[in-house]
């Protein structure tokens, strides 16, 4: 672990490091979430906060840095080589990341956070507060909190609901998880980012109510398609089919927001209006399927609708690799095709 000569005068400097914020994990989801945080966290502090970005793709790194400094001509913003670096130099780090596998690696591993908070002098460590976004496994979730607080910081788990463009817009809502001091740290930084911000319990408690949702709108988006489907054959116009489900007990997000049919909301832009890109992922679906089945299976939980709609977005990605990272709504493009007749 070697950080950059700037970076490691940073993490020797304890005003610098506390008012600096880190952000790991700059994907659809984060790029758009460290931009809101960064640019309303510069006008609050007159323009005296310092900012860290780190992701595994230098270029992404690079190009976000690029893109705000363009915007916040002067802004204080560096990138970090590693996790570890961005833990050595800020006092608060916001991770955004895949999932468990890569929450692992970003906190456990050598060039990892809590090795770098390890290093660090206790008061230093006291003052660090990690925020987690990820959508992952809640035993994986609260594992790494353990061993975080252990190492002497505060953690919340605080994943979102409301999508890229939620997070693009900062209307995001954070369902958190942790100990209730954690919470109200985090409160700040995460209004930055949406507008929901509401407290589930202690650590994992924020993921286990974000699988559930999840969960829910997954089979509610494939029950909207195969709506939006039937509606078309039987000759309905999807317009006038979207509007009869919009004002009548049918309604949902994935109807109203996130319709799956090209024209068939007018006031809104959702992503089939561009080939299903920028989005919620459907492999990202697939995975959040799969935790809640996961946990269904280790609680004796039933869920028929929610394995019967895993198996579907399962076969989305296997049999057209294309809607893979495309929005999930675009299972409506491979029902539609699988059942052309």
């Amino acid at each position: 672990m070697r950080p950059t000569l700037r970076l490691l005068q940073v993490a020797t400097n304890g005003s610098q490091r506390q008012r600096t914020i880190s952000f790991v994990g700059l994907g659809r989801m984060g790029s758009e979430m460290a931009f809101n945080l960064f640019s309303r966290r510069l006008v609050e502090s007159n323009g005296t906060a310092r900012f860290i970005v780190c992701d595994a793709r230098e270029a992404t790194s690079a190009g976000f840095v690029h893109n705000f400094m363009q915007q916040f001509p002067g802004a204080q913003i560096e990138v970090a080589n590693t996790p570890a670096e961005a833990a050595l130099a800020s006092s608060t780090v916001v991770t955004m990341l895949p999932s468990s596998p890569h929450v692992r690696n970003v906190y456990v591993e050598e060039d990892g956070i809590i090795p770098a908070l390890q290093s660090l002098p206790s008061e230093a460590v006291r003052s660090t507060l990690c925020i987690d976004s990820t959508t992952l496994d809640v035993e994986v979730a609260r594992g790494v909190s353990t061993d975080v607080q252990s190492a002497g910081a505060a953690m919340v788990d605080a994943p979102v609901s409301g999508g890229v463009t939620g997070a693009k817009a900062g209307t995001l809502s954070f369902l958190v998880g942790g100990p209730e001091p954690a919470y109200k740290l985090a409160h700040p930084f995460l209004a930055h980012m949406g507008e929901r911000i509401i407290y589930c319990g202690d650590s994992g408690a924020g993921l286990a109510a974000k699988i559930c949702n999840n969960l829910i709108l997954g089979v509610q988006q494939i029950a909207v398609a195969e709506g939006m489907l039937l509606g078309q054959k039987l000759g309905l116009d999807p317009k006038v089919l979207s509007s009869v489900v919009n004002s009548s007990t049918g309604a949902c997000w994935s109807s109203s927001v996130n319709n799956p049919v090209p024209g068939a909301l007018t006031d809104k832009s959702p992503p089939c209006e561009r080939d299903y890109e920028g989005g919620f992922a459907t492999s990202l679906m697939l995975k959040d399927m799969g935790l809640a089945t996961d946990l269904a299976d280790s609680t004796g939980s039933p869920l028929p609708l929610g394995k019967k709609a895993e198996k579907i977005y399962a076969d989305v990605v296997s049999e057209d690799p294309e809607l893979s990272q495309k929005d999930f709504s675009s299972v409506y493009r491979y029902l539609r095709s699988a059942y052309p007749k």
